[in-house]
């Protein structure tokens, strides 16, 4: 047979044609693969997907099981301007009847007027001295504060102006702070202890450098005794807050009563006239939200296993997912979840029963009624959702969904 030796001009042949024919034929084997991969790609993708929302629905379901959830707690007040709770952990649920008797204050003192801020005092050393009187409010004696020490401040040439020196008293850290007031006279320093209660109450002695003897002069302008007579003068006590809680009598340093029951706290912001009732009572509003979000991831699954499962019958085009018998399998098996009565409560078998049953597109729906009445008997709430059975038939509905 003969062979075609040559291909040269005047044989005829479209020889560029034919090359790129033979390298597109050679070529379809790797462009079927490059076509599978992406194929491929797109389906781990979407698998990732059902992946993630999965695991965002069994948190979900896990956080409905939790301890912690259910045993949440929550203070409410009938006077929140006079009276606020706060719970904390180990709060028992119970009622309160607060009356507020006297809050607590910090104890201030003023000296007398100056000309002016930069009025000068002169030279020497404040002592600064926390600690409580004893025998307000004609006080006898005083006791100072355990845990702190008396805290000398000296005052040098330059820093002698009533301005200077209150700034040298607040860079002390003495446990009081200062400050110029202006009134009708003059320019008068206050002092006002940095916290509140009584054993937070102090007393100022003065050393001048060159001390003429007269208590009202110079740096000796600044010093207080509650016990004697003293140039600066108090204007307010160091008091603690004092209140009755279901009639015991109960004090703080503060207007905040820490441990006055078991994870409770109560601020006071006001004298009252009559007890306010506050309450210590289980957190159903967590309760309702943890629902919600398993209500909401539940449903991410079920319209993204929808959508990636479809027929298009416009575009002619089923989703990435559509026929895969996994996917399917699952969708079904999330579904018997729920359609499975439990008897882990003795008040509700389903979940219909408190509310949240399917619609027609397989995502679940809440009625808002039929929650708050179960919200009202969270003891069987937790069952019917978070109750550990020794069967598939007696397991809450979030824990199948937990361990599925």
């Amino acid at each position: 047979m003969a062979t075609i030796s040559s291909t040269g001009i005047g044989s005829g042949l479209d020889v560029n044609g034919i090359v790129g024919q033979l390298m597109a034929f050679e070529a379809r084997p790797l462009s079927v693969l490059r076509s599978a991969k992406s194929g491929l790609n797109t389906q781990l993708s979407a698998i990732g997907g059902l992946q993630s929302r999965m695991s965002a629905l069994r948190d979900a379901a896990s956080a409905l099981t939790s301890l912690t959830l259910w045993g949440q707690r929550v203070g409410t007040s009938a006077d929140p301007a006079a009276v606020r709770v706060s719970t904390g952990s180990g709060a028992a649920a119970g009622s309160y009847a607060v009356q507020v008797a006297q809050l607590a204050s910090a104890q201030t003192v003023a000296s007398r007027s100056f000309a002016g801020s930069d009025a000068q005092l002169g030279t020497g050393t404040l002592t600064i001295e926390l600690g409580s009187w004893v025998g307000e409010p004609s006080p006898t004696g005083f006791t100072p504060k355990a845990g702190s020490s008396a805290i000398e401040i000296t005052i040098e040439e330059g820093q002698t102006s009533l301005a200077a020196i209150r700034d040298r008293i607040n860079a002390a850290g003495a446990g009081v702070t200062a400050s110029i007031v202006n009134d009708a006279s003059g320019a008068r320093l206050a002092l006002r202890s940095s916290e509140t209660g009584e054993v937070n109450a102090f007393r100022i002695s003065v050393v001048e450098d060159d001390d003429d003897g007269i208590a009202d002069q110079g740096l000796s302008a600044l010093a207080y005794d509650a016990l004697a007579a003293s140039p600066m003068q108090r204007t307010q006590v160091a008091a603690n807050a004092m209140a009755t809680v279901n009639g015991i009598d109960v004090t703080s340093a503060s207007n905040t009563f820490d441990g006055v029951a078991d994870g409770m706290s109560l601020t006071v912001q006001k004298l009252t006239a009559a007890p306010v009732e506050v309450s210590i009572v289980p957190d159903t509003e967590a309760v309702r939200t943890a629902i919600t979000k398993f209500v909401e991831a539940f449903n991410d699954v079920a319209r993204y296993i929808r959508d990636q499962t479809k027929y298009d019958e416009a575009s002619k085009k089923g989703g990435t997912l559509q026929g895969d018998r996994v996917v399917v399998t699952l969708q079904w098996q999330l579904r018997g979840l729920f359609n499975q009565d439990s008897s882990a409560s003795e008040a509700f078998a389903r979940m219909s029963d408190i509310g949240i049953a399917f619609k027609a597109d397989g995502t679940l729906e809440t009625k808002s009624s039929a929650l708050d009445n179960a919200l009202a008997n969270l003891p069987e709430l937790r069952k019917l959702l978070a109750g550990e059975g020794e069967d598939f038939g007696g397991t809450g509905f979030a824990e199948r969904v937990r361990g599925f």
